[in-house]
C-alpha cells in the first residue's frame, strides 16, 4: 500500500508491516492502524521513530523506547489488558512511549505514564495507563538524550 505523508512524503507500506490498535489510541480512538517508520538518514538505531498513521496519513506520532531515557522503566499495568494482543513474551513485546517535541527542542518529554504495548507477533497494540503515580506524562528528556549522545561518541572513538 502507497500513503501520502506529511513528514515522509510519499512512502510504500508492505501489509505485513502494519500495526493494528483495535481501540484506537488515547485521544485518536478511530485512528487504528499504524506503520513503523524511521528516518532513512539516521537509521533504525536514532532513538526516535514514527507511528505513521494509515488511517489518516496526515497524522504521524514520534515514538521511543522508554528505556532509552529511563534505564529503570518497568510499569505495572493489570494484564488483562493484554489479552487481545494474544500472548506477549521478552522477544515478541515492544513497548513506545510518545515523544512531545516542541519548538524549543530543550523541552523535548515523553509521556511514561501512558505506553504503547505492541505483539511483534500478531501486530496488534494498545495504550496503556501505568498504575505508579511516579510515572510524568511529560518526563524531560533533552539533557538525557544529549548525554547518551555525548558517551556514545568517547565510546566510538575509544
Amino acid at each position: 500500500m502507497t500513503i501520502t505523508t506529511r513528514a515522509f512524503g510519499e512512502v510504500t507500506i508492505d501489509d505485513d508491516k502494519i500495526i493494528e490498535f483495535p481501540n484506537g489510541i488515547i485521544g485518536f480512538p478511530d485512528l487504528q492502524k499504524f506503520a513503523m517508520l524511521h528516518d532513512t538518514e539516521k537509521g533504525e538505531n536514532s532513538g526516535i521513530h514514527w507511528l505513521q498513521s494509515i488511517d489518516e496519513p496526515g497524522f504521524a506520532m514520534p515514538v521511543m523506547d522508554p528505556l532509552l531515557v529511563k534505564e529503570d522503566y518497568n510499569p505495572t499495568i493489570n494484564d488483562d489488558i493484554f489479552k487481545p494482543l494474544g500472548e506477549l513474551n521478552d522477544e515478541n513485546t515492544l513497548i513506545l512511549v510518545t515523544v512531545t517535541v516542541p519548538s524549543d527542542l530543550r523541552k523535548m518529554t515523553v509521556n511514561l505514564c501512558g505506553p504503547l504495548v505492541i505483539n511483534t507477533d500478531t501486530k496488534k497494540g494498545c495504550q496503556v495507563i501505568a498504575e505508579e503515580e511516579d510515572y510524568s506524562v511529560k518526563f524531560p528528556i533533552y539533557e538525557i538524550l544529549e548525554r547518551n549522545k555525548k558517551e556514545a561518541e568517547k565510546a566510538g572513538k575509544a
